[in-house]
């Protein structure tokens, strides 16, 4: 993808020195003349969700990082436009927010898991035409969000599986070290 656009995942280049944004996959929620947002999704906390938000009850639900600013507000992510409504729609079957209270209740009834809805604290910002240069900088490298890797069973997997979809030219990232200096 050669435009910023919302619904596309941010891939960090395998160097990229920045601790908040090694291997990280960002799904972008917004982008806009004013700067973006978006939400780091690979990186899991050890804690959940149910320890930060109220009327969860204990389910052992996972909580992700979604970036270093703002991490005193909580986001969540969705593929259940039709059960949690009000939620907008990043890409095909991606949804950002939405009615909590209809997450919770699903939540507690068993009726989704962790595959459906993913909850994180902070999230990823980028001031006005900061984004464009970290792309022109080829900080990030992008490619269209899919919901098998905003959902991605094993977060730990999704830079290396989001870096495979890049093609065969990218491969071989996946087997950089973090620092070079190392190699």
């Amino acid at each position: 993808m050669n435009s910023i656009e919302r619904g596309m995942l941010l891939i960090a280049e395998p160097f990229l020195k920045d601790p908040n944004f090694q291997r990280a996959v960002v799904l972008l929620c917004e982008h806009e003349a004013t700067g973006s947002f978006g939400i780091a999704i690979n990186r899991t906390i050890d804690d959940i969700a149910a320890n930060y938000l109220e009327g969860i009850g204990n389910h052992e639900i996972p909580l992700f990082e979604g970036g270093p600013v703002g991490l005193d507000h909580m986001h969540f992510l969705h593929r259940l436009p039709s059960q949690i409504p009000g939620g907008k729609k990043i890409a095909e079957n991606i949804y950002w927010g939405g009615d909590l209270e209809a997450a919770k209740y699903l939540i507690n009834s068993g009726l989704v898991g962790n595959d459906a809805i993913r909850f994180f604290i902070g999230y990823s910002g980028w001031e006005a035409g900061q984004l464009k240069q970290e792309m022109k900088e080829k900080s990030w490298l992008s490619i269209p969000a899919m919901e098998e890797l905003v959902f991605h069973e094993n977060p730990s997997l999704v830079w290396k599986d989001a870096v495979r979809q890049l093609g065969n030219d990218f491969t071989a990232m996946i087997n950089y070290p973090l620092d070079p200096s190392f190699n």
